[in-house]
């Protein structure tokens, strides 16, 4: 097995450091299945704000017109599907060797899994990337990340071996359709996601760990817009109206390791980190093998070394990095000796004021630069991620808020705005705002205790089906599929100019 020096790690995070903050492309040779260009565009602001974006955060127009097709969707068929018979064709072992297979590197599952949890103990580590102490790494961009964690033990099992019993394996617990994320100008067509657990979670509540493969798809034709997405729209659609859970299985096995006529796999390195930010997905991790319960978020590369003289040498590797929508805590705070704590709370969080004013629970949104994104999301201090802690006392940072409330104007107070913040971060949306009082009639719904997808199971009509949170039932799911309901039921020509429509792509609407 090839092992890396330490200076070609520090070059390499270096680099993908600075590609984070200023969309740099990366340098490393390109896959052999490269995914189609993505157009111009706010590519970065995509990039960095994972949760609300796309569609799913804009005002939608009904569909009025005559050609509207009244199609409604099956939210646990067509928008989130945890039945146990489906996830049975999603084997832990299938993705990492597809991610292994479309890199086109040869390494073993066992290796990029040891790899990948390596990220988690002090170097040199197994050798196989970086470290948590890795520079790039440790304390990203000034703010905790904690070194060694109990995660890090990973590197030293096998979770392939005896999967239906080895407490170290894991289990598919659902599939997501994130076709909301879809951005206006079709650039992507969304992501779409597939979540695992660490089997021993099931009965052990101290030592669970869950992660999350969330794949941007490609338009394959861009200069349709969003329209060049409509046949993947349509196939989560008509998974609503297929009676037999085994063929909902079959067809979504194809759509995650084949792909859709003319669309490359979801499941692919491209689309969970190997392309430039903004145009790419992530992996992100929900842990608590040991507290506190931290969340991080990587992204699956393939660096080259080497010159075209000597010869080049590729590998496969998870890389650490920010997690997206997730500030640094003590930005907030009146004392913070951070440097960018002034232009943080003078500019940065005014900035966003109006986006967090928005009276929707789905549409109030906020997006930073990655410079003061943290390495991770901690959903059990009651300082580091808190930003309602961490900001009380402030009194210049609530008054340039409250500046921003007048000119709205808004009747909310500076506190609700810091409060619907970290409803935003990771922590606060799995954890630390579970039934927050967050200003203007809204209260933000309670996850299932720091996950929204569970390891454990209820009856469903196809069998048993992991239980998803009161957040998805009530609040998220709802509002995920009026805006694919919407989407499916336009049309060119229907009188109603969609978000998505612009007068070069549908002049009868627009």
């Amino acid at each position: 097995m090839k092992r890396m020096h330490e200076k070609q790690w520090a070059a390499l995070l270096g680099a993908a450091a600075l590609a984070l903050v200023g969309g740099c492309e990366p340098t490393e040779p390109r896959p052999v299945e490269a995914a189609p260009a993505t157009p111009a565009g706010d590519l970065q602001a995509e990039s960095l704000h994972p949760e609300r974006r796309g569609i799913g955060a804009l005002p939608l127009a009904g569909p009025t017109g005559p050609s509207a097709l009244a199609v409604a969707v099956d939210p646990r068929r067509s928008l989130v599907v945890t039945d146990q018979v489906i996830l049975g064709r999603f084997p832990f072992l299938d993705v990492m060797n597809q991610l292994i297979a479309t890199s086109g590197v040869p390494k073993t599952p066992l290796d990029l899994f040891r790899q990948w949890w390596d990220t988690a103990r002090l170097g040199p580590g197994l050798g196989m990337g970086p470290n948590c102490n890795s520079p790039g790494v440790a304390n990203m961009n000034g703010f905790p990340y904690a070194c060694p964690r109990a995660e890090g033990n990973q590197a030293l099992v096998d979770p392939f071996v005896s999967p239906a019993t080895n407490p170290d394996s894991y289990i598919p617990v659902g599939l997501f359709n994130r076709f909301d994320l879809a951005p206006a100008d079709g650039a992507n067509c969304g992501e779409y996601r597939v979540v695992f657990a660490k089997r021993s979670g099931i009965t052990n509540p101290g030592n669970r760990n869950l992660v999350i493969f969330e794949a941007v798809l490609p338009n394959p034709t861009p200069a349709l817009g969003l329209e060049g997405c409509r046949p993947v729209a349509d196939f989560w659609a008509n998974l609503t109206t297929d009676p037999l859970a085994t063929s909902r299985a079959n067809r979504l096995r194809d759509f995650y390791f084949v792909g859709l006529p003319g669309f490359m796999p979801v499941l692919h390195i491209d689309n969970l980190g190997n392309r430039p930010p903004g145009t790419t997905g992530q992996v992100r991790t929900n842990q608590f093998m040991s507290p506190n319960w931290l969340l991080r978020e990587f992204k699956i590369q393939k660096p080259c070394f080497g010159t075209s003289t000597s010869g080049t040498s590729c590998t496969l590797q998870f890389i650490p990095v920010t997690v997206k929508t997730n500030p640094g805590g003590t930005l907030f705070n009146a004392g913070s000796a951070h440097p960018l704590a002034g232009s943080f709370q003078n500019v940065d969080f005014p900035g966003q004021v109006s986006n967090l004013a928005i009276n929707d629970i789905n549409l109030f949104s906020m997006a930073f630069a990655d410079n003061v994104n943290s390495g991770q999301s901690d959903a059990q201090s009651p300082l580091e991620n808190h930003y309602v802690n961490q900001a009380a006392g402030n009194a210049a940072l609530m008054n340039n808020i409250q500046l921003k409330l007048n000119a709205i104007p808004s009747t909310l107070t500076p506190p609700q705005i810091v409060a619907r913040s970290m409803a935003l971060s990771c922590a606060g949306c799995h954890q630390l705002s579970n039934g927050a009082n967050l200003g203007g009639g809204i209260t933000w719904p309670g996850s299932l205790g720091f996950v929204h997808v569970s390891e454990q199971t209820d009856p469903g009509p196809d069998g048993p089906r992991h239980r998803i949170s009161p957040a998805l039932n009530t609040t998220f799911i709802p509002h995920r599929k009026a805006v694919f309901e919407t989407f499916l039921n336009s049309a060119c020509g229907d009188s109603v100019c969609d978000a998505w429509e612009t007068p070069a792509s549908c002049s009868a609407d627009c």
